[in-house]
């Protein structure tokens, strides 16, 4: 584990994580990037890139609800009937986004992630992942929520 955006893990025994289900597989965050777990409504409409699949309203702030698979270049997989929306706290990269929202295409799962249990797959990661995992016996991706939130603020407008 050579990236230098997860060395902070290796002084952590146990990270309780969240699989997030994507078309691809799964994503797997710290429970604290995730801020909640909402059922899906429909966002409010929005005009820009395929990915941004509109605002989503949470708590009085309109979020910008992302297809993962889509701005990491792949087709945007629609709405699951059992697809939920995973709020996630931004990393801090500007102060003007505090929260994204992606969409999941289920109900995520609880992980305790011990850092004997990583393996670093063999697939080049793309421009919105960190890295590649093999978590126990599954495979997972740790996205790079720092880009998706580049990718936010860069929209026009």
């Amino acid at each position: 584990m050579n990236n230098p955006e997860l060395l902070e893990f290796q002084s952590v025994e146990v990270l309780p994580s969240l699989l997030l289900p994507i078309a691809e597989g799964n994503l797997v965050v710290p429970n604290v990037t995730v801020a909640e777990m909402v059922p899906w409504s429909d966002p409010i409409e929005a005009q820009g890139p395929d990915w941004l699949l509109g605002y989503f309203p949470w708590r009085n702030i309109e979020l910008p609800l992302l297809s993962f698979e889509a701005i990491n270049g792949g087709e945007n997989p629609g709405r699951h009937p059992r697809s939920r929306i995973a709020v996630l706290n931004c990393t801090g990269v500007s102060s003007d986004l505090a929260f994204i929202a992606l969409l999941t295409q289920g109900i995520p799962r609880i992980a305790r992630v011990e850092r004997e249990q990583i393996a670093e797959g063999d697939v080049t990661p793309k421009p919105f992942e960190l890295m590649h995992v093999r978590i126990a016996a599954e495979d997972a991706i740790i996205p790079n929520v720092a880009a998706l939130e580049e990718a936010v603020l860069n929209l026009p407008g």
